[in-house]
């Protein structure tokens, strides 16, 4: 029994101990760029200082860190309030949102335009986008002149031609004169949108650029380009061309928007996928790279209720990875994200779908998330306000609002670890990227359709490591030329580091390339070839000469290049490292490369680490839909480790011990969709209070009511406050005004506990493995105990535990408790469970009070079928996930509330 009042002790030692010195914090400092930052739309640009300074006290108050500004389209009835984009007004109200966010430790961002993508009014149609169409034996342009898609006033016109130097310069000359005035605003960064430059794969700059960068001229390869002739040289030709746009939009045309924005004190955050040109090095132009990511999870609790009217989104890590690896190979400390686009049916958006979408995003590499997002709006608008029509409702007329702050909460602490130290992966693996140039397919690599990936072997092998939780990064031929070999590791400019880098089976390799990964080996890397060396360069131009240097970089690895794909490993010392070559598993094997034990030991987990002077932040989310209980392995050695619950900002020393070969275990309990922070600590053990998993498990007793129920804020009107006797949700009550109601209720009630004599979880300190129960289906409620005391058996001694755990049961959909006058936090996603500290608990007269807020779904149905016109937008208006009209007023009415069963359990 005496590991069963370890906490217990520890406890009880500390309360009559001297008063000491608070111990360092283990969470890093928490800055603005920790904090979540959010889209900010300024629809028509029709905003005012007033509802800015407003709106910004809201953002701060909810837990952002900053706004991105972007202007487009106005509100129908607000015309008159239209202000033209980049006018001396445009820019006072740019400078007065800046100054006022700086007030309340806010960041600004802004797009370069309006909408998206880059053009607007200095884009004549000789700038615009242009194909390259074959006529009569020539290559001519013809018009590809997408307009710019959801501009604001002032912003509208042609998007620029991407590919075309010129019409980039002209471009900046538009924010030239309002950004050099003395005094001008200053934001943070400066912002392009995703690659949507639809239909444009062709300039006047690309016959001369081809010509200096191929060797030979594109209008003798007409045929080729054409598709016509041999096969192989169709597909050389075809590569190059794809080489040289990819050359242009990394070269002469977007350097010279980062370097405008670094001229005029201005960082840069650039979303390159849709671009068909190497993502890598287009994302790596920018001081932020950025993603997105879309779609509904499968912890959409109202996911049943739309299977007919939209399907599944697009949440693929291995996508996100590619701007977080063009952040780590490039040397940039932030990763950012565009998060949770689309992420359920407007209104419908829950906090645990919120967080769970940005533990994907976080284990991809990201670390600093952009919700997308929260629109400005003034306060005489009718609710629920100005919207965008592609947006997780992230603003302060969601109800959700309320509770913000602890999700919010729960992002910084995550990012404040994610941005501390340096990345800490395993892998470098090489892109491929010549054999798709070849492949004839003019891909855009897009986030939403994914063949160029996970058709391609690059894809293959990037879901095998992912699924055994192998670490990587993905790698180009440019940013392989920045990667240094030292002392056996893998090195970039900011600090990150690599064990060995892998290249997935191809066809082809740029010489320079080849020669780029034997200098590494020569320096003491590990390199290898999965499968087999590639067998050739990839293109024409110059082609004799760089098939003979590809072929004498070949010959130097002897039996290796020879031979092709065996099932034994083959390995060649190379200089201070070596070269091997075999199937991938095994091969990474011999180089010391082993996947994350709780990935393999639980799938569905994400991982990912960071690595610091003197150990490594690991961040541990469990996706899946079954409790995580066990010890697992870290991926380094240590000396000890704490757990930092980044939900509520507890920490504690983690339960430990020696595993094989000494390597530190840790227990981890992990709910499904509930994640921890493992601090490891190379030299020596951490000290302090030991960490608790609570979790419910003895002796339990129901809080049974009556309840009393009150609601607090909301609307469309507060309903008339009832007792519930039974718990279910508030729409049931008999009183219609329930069931268009979006807002907060409170519960209150009082209950007694007849004794507090149970025993703490002995779960604690190093060697020591907790127990608990496991709710299979986190969907299901779990079924109501049978109410009883919390007073234990006559046999067993009577002790005071350091804690209880208070289960809500059902919460329909986030839950703020107070117990006895002490506010115990904020229950955002199931299962929904706070502390209740012992000491806090009386034998009776305990008085329990649960705020519960719901969606605004309902609200939302009510406007629709009483046929309110709250859709006034202009443009596209307001559309479904499946990008139809809106109408809500065929939804069911849904639950909402505490439906409990509410229970006081013992902590084990």
């Amino acid at each position: 029994m005496k590991l069963r009042t370890a906490c217990l002790a520890i406890a009880i030692a500390s309360s009559l101990s001297s008063p000491a010195a608070d111990p360092p914090s283990p969470w890093p400092e928490v800055t603005r760029e920790c904090r979540p930052w959010a889209y900010n739309w300024w629809m028509g640009s029709a905003v005012d200082r007033e509802n800015l300074a407003r709106e910004l006290r809201r953002y701060k108050e909810g837990g952002l860190g900053g706004i991105h500004v972007v202007p487009i389209y106005g509100a129908k009835g607000a015309e008159a309030l239209y202000i033209d984009y980049l006018s001396p007004q445009w820019m006072d109200l740019l400078a007065f949102t800046i100054d006022e966010a700086a007030k309340l430790d806010l960041g600004v961002d802004m797009t370069s335009g309006s909408g998206w993508c880059f053009g607007g009014p200095p884009i004549t149609k000789n700038l615009a986008g242009q194909k390259a169409v074959v006529t009569n034996g020539a290559i001519v342009a013809a018009a590809a002149s997408p307009k710019v898609k959801r501009a604001a006033p002032g912003g509208e016109g042609f998007m620029l031609n991407p590919f075309h130097a010129d019409a980039m310069k002209a471009f900046l000359g538009w924010f030239t004169a309002p950004f050099e005035k003395p005094g001008s605003p200053r934001p943070r960064a400066m912002y392009h949108d995703s690659f949507e430059y639809h239909g444009a794969n062709w300039s006047a700059d690309v016959p001369a650029a081809f010509e200096k960068r191929r060797g030979y001229r594109l209008a003798d390869e007409v045929e080729a380009f054409a598709g016509r002739g041999d096969t192989d040289r169709v597909a050389r030709v075809r590569c190059d061309v794809r080489e040289t746009l990819s050359d242009l939009v990394t070269g002469p045309v977007f350097s010279q928007w980062t370097d405008w924005c670094r001229t005029h004190g201005i960082r840069t955050r650039n979303q390159a996928h849709g671009a068909p040109v190497n993502l890598l090095d287009f994302y790596a132009l920018a001081d932020i790279p950025e993603t997105e990511m879309f779609g509904r999870g499968e912890r959409d609790p109202l996911k049943s209720q739309f299977d007919e009217r939209f399907g599944e989104g697009d949440r693929d890590p291995l996508i996100s990875k590619f701007a977080s690896s063009a952040a780590h190979t490039a040397g940039r400390r932030l990763a950012s994200a565009e998060t949770s686009t689309w992420m359920a049916e407007h209104f419908c958006e829950t906090f645990e779908e919120w967080k769970c979408f940005a533990d994907l995003l976080f284990a991809s590499g990201v670390n600093h998330v952009f919700y997308h997002g929260c629109v400005y709006s003034p306060d005489d608008a009718a609710w629920p306000g100005w919207l965008f029509y592609a947006s997780s409702q992230m603003n302060p007329r969601n109800p959700l609002w309320r509770e913000a702050a602890a999700l919010n909460g729960y992002l910084a602490r995550c990012q404040s670890v994610l941005q501390a130290g340096r990345p800490d992966n395993d892998l470098l693996v090489y892109w491929p990227i010549h054999d798709l140039y070849a492949s004839g397919r003019f891909f855009q690599f897009s986030v939403h359709s994914h063949g160029w990936l996970t058709e391609e072997p690059l894809g293959l092998t990037a879901r095998a490591l992912w699924d055994a939780g192998v670490a990587f990064d993905y790698v180009s031929d440019q940013l392989l030329q920045g990667i240094a070999a030292d002392d056996g590791a893998l090195t970039a400019p900011g600090g990150a580091a690599w064990r060995a880098i892998l290249v997935p089976p191809c066809r082809t390799m740029p010489d320079a390339t080849f020669a780029r990964l034997l200098s590494l080996a020569e320096a003491g890397a590990t390199v290898v070839f999965e499968d087999a060396i590639p067998a050739d360069v990839p293109g024409l131009g110059r082609l004799d000469e760089r098939r003979a240097r590809f072929r004498a970089l070949r010959e130097s690895l002897g039996a290796l290049a020879t031979n092709g794909p065996t099932a034994a490993v083959q390995e060649v010392r190379r200089g201070k490292g070596r070269v091997v070559t075999g199937p991938r598993d095994a091969a990474l094997a011999a180089a010391g490369i082993r996947g994350e034990a709780v990935v393999a030991s639980h799938p569905g987990t994400l991982v990912l680490r960071r690595r610091l002077d003197d150990g490594r932040f690991v961040f541990v989310a469990n996706q899946s839909m079954k409790p995580m209980d066990g010890w697992f392995t870290m991926s380094a050695p240590a000396a000890g480790a704490l757990i930092l619950d980044p939900l509520t900002g507890r920490s504690g020393v983690a339960p430990s011990r020696a595993g094989a070969g000494g390597a530190l275990e840790v227990h981890l309990v992990l709910d499904p969709g509930h994640s921890a922070i493992v601090r490891t600590v190379d030299r020596a053990a951490p000290s302090g209070p030991a960490w608790c998993w609570m979790r419910p498990a003895g002796a339990s007793q129901v809080i049974a009511g009556p309840w009393t129920v009150e609601f607090v804020a909301g609307g469309p009107a507060l309903p008339k406050p009832f007792t519930a006797t039974a718990l279910a949700s508030w729409t049931a009550n008999g009183d219609p005004a329930t069931e268009s109601f979006a807002g907060t209720a409170r519960y209150r009630t009082k209950f007694e506990v007849s004794g507090v004599g149970c025993q703490v979880s002995e779960g604690q300190g190093a060697g020591v493995e907790g127990r608990g129960t496991k709710n299979a289906d986190p969907a299901t409620p779990p079924p109501a105990p049978r109410p009883s005391s919390l007073v234990p058996p006559p046999s067993s001694p009577v002790s005071r535990p350091s804690s209880f755990v208070l289960d809500l049961g059902d919460v329909r959909h986030v839950a703020r408790v107070r117990l006895n006058g002490r506010d115990l936090g904020a229950a955002i996603l199931r299962p929904y469970r706070v502390e209740v500290p012992a000491d806090l608990l009386k034998p009776s007269g305990n008085e329990l009070e649960i705020e519960v807020t719901n969606l605004a779904a309902n609200r939302i149905r009510d406007l629709d079928r009483r046929k309110v016109a709250w859709r006034i937008f202009r443009d596209i208006n307001l559309v479904n996930i499946k990008y139809k009209p809106f109408d809500a007023s065929n939804w069911p009415v849904f639950d909402s509330g505490l439906l409990g069963p509410v229970v006081l359990h013992e902590s084990r």
